[in-house]
């Protein structure tokens, strides 16, 4: 009976040491990230590599907005194409923030970017239907209903929202949808 008397003491002991420990240490504030494909664009892009957004686009961004005008967003990235450009110029203004632009094809300083990002930070990031699941993966999110590996073309509603520990992996993936729905082919 004494063994199980101080079995339960010094565990009892250790849990308390434990959390008083964890107490002194303030809780790091997770880092947010929506990645989301640019939106309708005037032209197809398989002919104009750089069309603006067509008038749903520009709906869309609007609609984007609605979605996420009170995220408190801190940091907004796009490629250095109108159309990802394009998709967050109304959010980023809502929020006051600039939109840093990443070359689509330098994933790397993307990631990199992105798991600097400061503890509490909420960042957006427009892409396109190859880059958005790539990135996503590659900071431990998933996506499903993908066609080899990328977003449908036609697809531009879908937004995807992950957690993670500041310079960690995703926690946590949740995929939205927002503005008028994508009929896929």
């Amino acid at each position: 009976m004494n063994r199980r008397f101080l079995l339960a003491l010094l565990t009892a002991t250790l849990s308390t040491t434990g959390y008083a420990q964890q107490d002194s240490v303030p809780p790091t504030k997770p880092v947010t990230i929506f990645l989301l494909r640019h939106s309708e664009t005037a032209a197809d892009t398989r002919e104009n590599t750089d069309p603006e957004l067509s008038a749903e686009g520009l709906q869309r961004a609007k609609d984007l907005v609605q979605l996420l005008g009170h995220a408190e967003i801190t940091h907004a990235f796009s490629s250095e194409f109108n159309r990802t450009r394009g998709v967050l110029i109304p959010l980023a203004q809502t929020a006051k923030v600039e939109i840093e632009t990443i070359k689509s094809l330098d994933s790397a300083q993307q990631l990199t970017a992105l798991r600097e990002l400061p503890p509490g930070s909420v960042a957006v990031v427009a892409g396109h239907s190859n880059t958005i699941p790539r990135l996503l993966s590659s900071l431990g999110g998933e996506a499903k209903n993908l066609i080899r590996g990328n977003l449908d073309h036609d697809s531009y509603d879908r937004v995807f929202c992950i957690t993670m520990p500041s310079g960690g992996s995703a926690t946590n993936t949740i995929e939205l949808r927002y503005g008028k729905p994508c009929v896929l082919k």
